[in-house]
């Protein structure tokens, strides 16, 4: 069935509903109010048992229904944040209730769109690879269209998904890559943080001072890149001076492999998210 043949969403008005209630869709739900983006009260998840996930969700507005159920009834957007070894599953118990006037959104890590519109019946889906910063406003996410997704579809996702950092669009093909490296990439740079502040503390910084200093350091430098549009060897190459400290420094991190290590973590992290579709 064609795009065109749906409903429109009404960009003011409509509900969201997060089907998962784990730390992503509450990064992706707080970062969305707390931007002013969409108010609490329009969005709604279900949590069955647990407790400390009803409160992080009550803490900030949403709506905890009693069920899946209710959250689709209740959502014109639907946002499936399961694990991806529960998807589907969870997809084939709600189809019924997953019509075509809802667009559908897909974040479990490893699931296809062509399996997504095969188990829902329809291909009004659009599957987003988002990452935890969106908690704070500075994700990295990435979408592709599904057959029937119409661009006012993917123009209100990127809207949402825009209004906690930062959306690309790209071919589903490269979504092990993106998985790899902006996906699994937070954890690497806070393993990065960490030395750093330990090495603060191995040449006399009191702890807090250099975590502090070393938080920053890497926020500070991801905005240079960000925002200058240098090439990042170009700003290195302006902080180190002809036989200074950060040449010395970076002699030592070249000795090791920083950089090689950097890149293959990233492919080995893009081969396991290869493996888990696959599986």
């Amino acid at each position: 069935m064609e795009a065109t043949q749906f409903l429109a969403i009404q960009t003011e008005t409509y509900k969201l509903g997060f089907i998962g209630a784990g730390k992503m869709a509450e990064s992706i739900a707080k970062g969305a109010v707390q931007s002013g983006f969409l108010p609490a009260p329009r969005i709604s998840t279900s949590i069955h048992s647990n407790p400390a996930r009803r409160l992080a969700f009550e803490s900030f507005g949403v709506k905890v229904l009693p069920q899946n159920r209710n959250v689709v009834e209740e959502s014109d957007v639907v946002i499936f944040s399961v694990k991806p070894q529960v998807v589907r599953d969870v997809v084939l118990e709600l189809r019924p209730l997953l019509t075509k006037d809802k667009l559908l959104v897909s974040i479990a890590a490893g699931t296809k769109l062509k399996d997504l519109q095969e188990w829902v019946g329809h291909s009004r889906f659009i599957r987003v690879v988002p990452n935890t910063p969106s908690a704070v406003g500075e994700a990295a996410s990435v979408m592709c269209l599904g057959g029937a997704a119409s661009e006012e579809d993917g123009e209100l996702v990127a809207k949402l998904f825009g209004s906690v950092g930062k959306i690309w669009r790209a071919d589903e093909k490269l979504f092990d890559a993106i998985v790899g490296l902006s996906g699994s990439g937070p954890a690497y740079i806070y393993l990065a943080i960490e030395a750093l502040a330990d090495g603060g503390v191995a040449a006399g910084l009191p702890r807090e001072l250099a975590m502090g200093l070393a938080s920053q350091t890497v926020l500070g430098a991801a905005s240079m890149a960000s925002k200058t549009g240098k090439h990042p060897g170009q700003l290195k190459d302006d902080v180190a001076s002809p036989g200074g400290t950060t040449i010395a420094g970076i002699h030592e991190l070249e000795k090791g492999g920083f950089r090689g290590t950097l890149m293959n973590a990233v492919i080995a992290a893009a081969k396991r998210s290869r493996e888990l579709s696959q599986s």
